[in-house]
């Protein structure tokens, strides 16, 4: 991938003013995690919409059912999406008007549960095998040695962070969920650009 000029791709690593001198290794590191994550989610989204017109929440959603054979309910398709009950609602109404999942009423009968159409199954189907092609290509520079590096480097961070989110959520008393997670980016940024 070349650079891209947009905002929504900027590297926020280059928002350091000067990053050998400004910064912890761990801020540096996380804005690099960022900026990664970024680049290569709106590389897939931009690839999403010009070849099938769905966006990346739509392909996320349908990537869930395609999970779950017995559907899943709308709270738990919230949770896993890390959106609002809100958020899901929506996109769960417009891909049923489109015919790529049906809701049913679960058998209590107290809640929605969604589930994949056949329709939906065959056109996730494509999409899947494109995403995954687009991931391959896109980290096609990195070697097998790298890869299996980066996963365990980042397998070891993920256990840190839940380790210590974990810690700091029994000492607060309260859980950090998106809006924590929401609020270390925007203090993250905000160190960078000062």
């Amino acid at each position: 991938m070349t650079e891209d000029p947009r905002p929504e791709t900027l590297d926020l690593e280059a928002t350091l003013r000067d990053p050998a001198k400004d910064s912890a290794q761990e801020l540096r590191l996380w804005l690099r995690m960022l900026s990664c994550t970024n680049r290569v989610s709106n590389e897939i989204r931009s690839r999403l919409r010009a070849e099938f017109g769905v966006t990346l929440p739509r392909f996320d959603l349908l990537a869930q059912l395609d999970r779950e054979r017995d559907g899943l309910r709308l709270g738990e398709l919230s949770r896993r999406l890390m959106v609002t009950n809100g958020n899901v609602t929506g996109l769960v109404g417009r891909l049923v008007a489109e015919g790529l999942i049906r809701r049913d009423t679960d058998a209590d009968r107290r809640a929605a549960v969604v589930r994949l159409t056949p329709l939906g199954k065959s056109t996730f189907r494509k999409m899947a095998l494109a995403h995954d092609a687009w991931l391959r290509e896109v980290l096609s520079d990195l070697d097998k040695t790298t890869l299996a590096a980066l996963m365990d480097g980042l397998a070891q961070i993920k256990r840190s962070v839940a380790q210590h989110a974990t810690r700091q959520t029994q000492e607060a008393g309260e859980g950090g969920g998106r809006k924590g997670a929401r609020s270390m980016r925007r203090t993250a940024a905000l160190r960078a650009r000062d």
